[in-house]
């Protein structure tokens, strides 16, 4: 098994020192036309990556087993060296964007990764803000441990591409550099991610580039000051509330469908796809 750090836990004290300078920023330094901190979204958001931590220990029982056993089955081997690392961090950024894609497109996936999105706010704990569900992402990675990738070191590669994705959660970075913006994810691309109006939704799904969004058409520029949150906001601050509230739609809906056809797609099409006239049996009404 490869030897790699484990580089949330090195980082954990980073975040919470990033954290606080923030807020003292914000204090010391308001600007009205940034969201700043409010005590219980930040509670929520720190409540929200807490449980995270503990139910991804669980999940991790069953999607390392699936991956060992399929890396025992492959024959191809790529070994850690200092020349294969970065190749498998840029492998993981792409699986990543699709990934991400996929969570934002396809609701049952939507209804874990929207708890990241559920806060008004936009600042370094929202990063924290991460779903209890995390269980559906495994199955796009699969790929790398297939082209020979050990399992620790496709869950180095996703830890760095997390801990990377924390600082980009900030309004009080503007744009940086060309260069920079054009190859990474950068505050500026992340903000537009996190925005609620029309022109901003499902767009910059990157990791640590911002590259394949260009390739793939997701990418959109920061023009107009972003609106977060979620085009329908929750009036709650309960973390299982947040944790579970999609969920909880998805099985109204299933409920109320009026067909096989309609449940399916209620699971697989877009977060906002109800059945038109034209998807209703004869004699259904809406």
């Amino acid at each position: 098994m490869p030897n790699l750090p484990n580089v949330v836990l090195w980082s954990i004290p980073a975040f919470v020192l990033l954290t606080v300078l923030e807020v003292v920023s914000y204090r010391f330094h308001p600007d009205e036309e940034e969201q700043g901190y409010t005590a219980k979204d930040t509670a929520t958001s720190l409540t929200m990556g807490l449980g995270s931590l503990a139910f991804d220990a669980a999940w991790k029982i069953p999607i390392v087993a699936i991956y060992s056993g399929l890396y025992e089955l492959t024959p191809l081997r790529i070994p850690v060296l200092w020349w294969t690392v970065p190749l498998m961090l840029l492998a993981q950024d792409f699986f990543y964007y699709w990934s991400h894609r996929g969570h934002h497109v396809i609701r049952i996936l939507w209804a874990c990764h929207v708890v990241h999105h559920s806060s008004k706010h936009y600042n370094l704990s929202t990063a924290l803000r991460q779903p209890w569900t995390s269980a559906t992402t495994w199955v796009f990675y699969v790929p790398m441990i297939l082209a020979g990738v050990h399992p620790a070191a496709l869950a180095f590669c996703s830890s760095a591409n997390l801990v990377y994705q924390f600082w980009i959660h900030t309004e009080r970075i503007d744009r940086l550099p060309r260069p920079v913006e054009f190859v990474f994810n950068t505050p500026s691309h992340h903000r537009v991610h996190h925005a609620s109006q029309g022109g901003y939704l499902d767009r910059n799904f990157g990791g640590i580039l911002i590259v394949f969004d260009r390739l793939f058409g997701s990418f959109t520029p920061e023009t107009t000051k972003p609106v977060y949150g979620l085009t329908k906001n929750l009036s709650t601050h309960n973390p299982l509330r947040v944790a579970t509230h999609e969920y909880a739609s998805i099985a109204r809906d299933l409920a109320a469908a009026t067909s096989w056809r309609d449940r399916f797609r209620h699971l697989v099409n877009g977060p906002g796809w109800q059945p038109g006239p034209t998807d209703r049996p004869e004699g259904t009404t809406a």
